[in-house]
């Protein structure tokens, strides 16, 4: 892996993204609220044939998920060894054409220029200093293309509970980011056609780790409660959104 002088610090180490657990061969299943909400964000901007790359793509599965559902020519980057063996492993088992990047984020070959979408879902959080992270992902685009970023909204009630649960973990977020006029910020002085922040998705409790703090049957309770309150949620309470959006698109 290779870290350059304007990498923004990362607060996270290669190891964090061991992926030894091994993944199911199958498509992300949508009755997870955290996958649901995410695909529903995805289906918004990504077109049949639109060349799509997502940076951090470990283990794959919403990589496959844009592949097969919304039929683009997808490309994916990772620097975790293991979440690439595993991406390749879930690649193989769908009978899917995805090129892959074991590289980093600032020293990588993907071509300069030719995507459509640039996105990243948890994954700008992990650095003291996200801005060269975007500009990264706005390398990648067309003219009008589209970097689509997510980072958990660790405020209010998530940030308490996974503080109390996992503060470790906590600790390698940035959390000064996770404002929708912070992550406004960091993109606030670039020439871009349009930037776009706001809060999203469904309630779950995938922020949190219950299990950490919790028996495993009354975590898993709470996991599966929360998640049947987020499938059935008709409408979003910003104050219990789960992910916050940045969308930055370059000039035509």
């Amino acid at each position: 892996m290779h870290d350059s002088d304007n990498s923004g610090g990362r607060k996270t180490e290669p190891s964090f993204w061991a992926w030894e657990a091994p993944v199911r061969l199958r498509l992300p299943s949508t009755l997870r609220i955290d996958v649901l909400n995410t695909t529903r964000l995805l289906k918004k901007h990504v077109r049949p044939g639109d060349r799509y790359v997502e940076i951090g793509c470990a283990p794959g599965k919403l990589l496959a998920w844009v592949a097969s559902v919304l039929h683009a020519e997808a490309a994916g980057l990772d620097y975790s060894a293991a979440g690439i063996t595993q991406c390749r492993r879930l690649f193989s088992a769908l009978n899917l054409d995805i090129a892959l990047y074991h590289e980093d984020l600032f020293s990588n070959t993907l071509p300069g220029g030719s995507f459509d979408v640039a996105a990243s879902f948890g994954f700008i959080e992990h650095f003291d200093d996200p801005a060269p992270a975007i500009l990264q992902h706005l390398r990648l685009l067309k003219p009008g293309g589209l970097a689509l970023i997510t980072v958990p909204n660790y405020t209010g009630i998530y940030g308490k509970l996974q503080k109390w649960c996992d503060p470790q973990s906590l600790e390698l977020h940035n959390l000064n980011i996770m404002h929708p006029t912070a992550l406004h910020a960091l993109a606030a002085s670039l020439t871009v056609e349009s930037i776009r922040c706001y809060r999203y998705g469904r309630v779950g409790a995938g922020l949190i780790s219950l299990q950490k703090k919790l028996p495993v049957a009354v975590s898993t309770l709470l996991q599966l409660a929360t998640n049947a309150i987020g499938l059935l949620q008709p409408a979003l309470v910003p104050a219990l959104a789960p992910q916050l959006v940045l969308e930055v698109r370059t000039r035509r």
